[in-house]
């Protein structure tokens, strides 16, 4: 699992570390792993071409003993300094000793460098870059040199994984210590290329408990469904759709689809679309009735394609977990949510977290581990936050959020998020937490989409098709 911790939190962990080593220990350990990395992205470090764009920081300081690192392996290390008066002193000597140099002209070496490490704001930056640091950055991404980001891309926020202004895009990112959540996070995530993790001796000083959470192929396997011998068909759980209208049938094909791999033992679905579903599904049972009265389940998915249809007052009633998605969630009552006391799952895109919120789309996307906070503490209810970089939060500060990033552009189609909606009902129907069910949803949602499309368009089918391939994947 990869765990994120806030600026704040780091910072102590930091203090406490350094009080017990050598001054300055902390920051060669830094540069030490800063670059090994930079030496393995280049290949071949003798004659190499490298720009450090350093700032008035710890983190300029980072990179400019990296850079005198590989300037003693033989590169030519040029430095550009965005804070002439406050730069590092200890590392700007450490360069020049080991043959590097101040640049002239920032332009004339960005043009030229085959690697920029770029140090120009730490993880305390807020705001996107200084105006006066925007022509050079620019200039280091419109050149021809891999980008290297020092902790984060300079302009990005650490800890909420927004970019209020410009920030510099690197093609890989060394973050010391421990993930931050923007690392992790959209728009933030976005800037950070392949991130690579050294270890510089901090987790006996973090927290047990991180900010942001990302599971991996493990953890998932972990937290899997696997039925027993003696299991029948309830005691894997039952999971009740109520999807799809006159309009929109195919919504109801689809949540199914998503909740026959979700590991529940049955499927029973209720709707205008039981055709449709019987047709392409026959395992699947129908009931004509209300929701109430459709029988037994452990878990309800309400809302895929359902337009103006009842069902959605009948099922938070109930006293099983609840899944609201899509139509399910236009008018929802927060004050009924909050009254369950079974779990409740909410899967909104951006569009519909806005309409929950009161607040325009761009807002959510800007700010996406708010809004999905925001989202969970009013509602009461566990909040699956859809996009690049899914999110799955919890009411109160209790539990770290969690982050997906498992998907693929090619998951914007339509149909995709009923697929979701089914899956996670039915994880939840097998007794997963709405934290767990929506987590691992999202990951196998992802994972199935990447093996559904490799590198062409898909369809929310093939992605249905595609989850039981990926639960293998993740299983063995």
């Amino acid at each position: 699992m990869r765990i994120a911790y806030r600026v704040e939190t780091v910072r102590a962990a930091e203090r406490e570390l350094m009080a017990r080593l050598p001054e300055g220990a902390l920051m060669q350990r830094a540069a030490a792993g800063l670059a090994a990395a930079c030496a393995g992205i280049l290949g071949r470090v003798y004659g190499a071409r490298v720009v450090v764009l350093a700032g008035s920081g710890d983190n300029g300081g980072d990179a400019l003993y990296a850079g005198a690192r590989l300037a003693r392996r033989g590169a030519g290390v040029s430095a550009v300094l965005l804070a002439p008066d406050r730069a590092h002193p200890g590392g700007l000597t450490a360069l020049l000793r080991a043959g590097g140099r101040v640049a002239d002209d920032p332009y004339d070496v960005l043009a030229a460098a085959d690697l920029v490490l770029d140090g120009i704001t730490g993880i305390g930056g807020h705001g996107g870059l200084r105006p006066d640091a925007v022509p050079v950055a620019r200039a280091a991404r419109g050149s021809n040199a891999l980008v290297v980001a020092v902790d984060l891309p300079s302009g990005v926020d650490a800890d909420t994984g927004e970019v209020a202004g410009e920030a510099l895009h690197a093609d890989a990112t060394v973050t010391f210590g421990t993930y931050k959540p923007g690392l992790l996070i959209d728009p933030a995530h976005a800037y950070t290329g392949a991130v690579r993790l050294v270890d510089i001796g901090l987790d006996d000083f973090l927290p047990s408990v991180p900010d942001c959470e990302a599971l991996q192929h493990a953890d998932v396997a972990q937290l899997l469904p696997v039925p027993a011998g003696e299991s029948d068909k309830y005691r894997r759980g039952v999971v009740g759709i109520v999807a799809g209208s006159a309009r929109y049938p195919g919504a109801a094909v689809l949540a199914v689809a998503g909740a026959l791999s979700g590991g529940a033992g049955a499927v029973r679905y209720v709707g205008h679309a039981a055709d449709g579903v019987v047709a392409r599904f026959p395992e699947t049972l129908v009931s004509d009735g209300p929701p109430a009265k459709a029988g037994r389940v452990q878990a309800w998915v309400v809302g895929p394609g359902l337009g103006d249809a009842p069902g959605v007052a009948d099922v938070l009633a109930s006293d099983v977990p609840v899944l609201v998605d899509a139509d399910g969630l236009r008018g929802l009552d927060a004050d009924a949510v909050r009254a369950r006391t079974a779990p409740t799952l909410l899967t909104p895109h951006a569009g519909e977290a806005a309409a929950l919120l009161g607040v325009s789309r761009g807002e959510v996307e800007a700010s996406r581990l708010r809004s999905v906070r925001e989202l969970a503490s009013r509602y009461g209810a566990t909040v699956l936050l859809k996009g690049s970089s899914t999110l799955v939060a919890d009411p109160g500060d209790r539990l770290p959020v969690r982050v997906n990033s498992t998907g693929t552009p090619w998951l914007a189609t339509a149909g995709s998020g009923d697929v979701l909606s089914g899956l996670a009902g039915s994880l939840l129907a097998a007794g997963l937490s709405a934290r767990d069910a929506g987590s691992v949803g999202a990951y196998l949602h992802g994972l199935a989409a990447r093996r559904a499309a490799s590198a062409a368009p898909l369809t929310a089918s093939a992605v249905a098709a595609s989850l039981p391939s990926a639960w293998r994947d993740v299983y063995e």
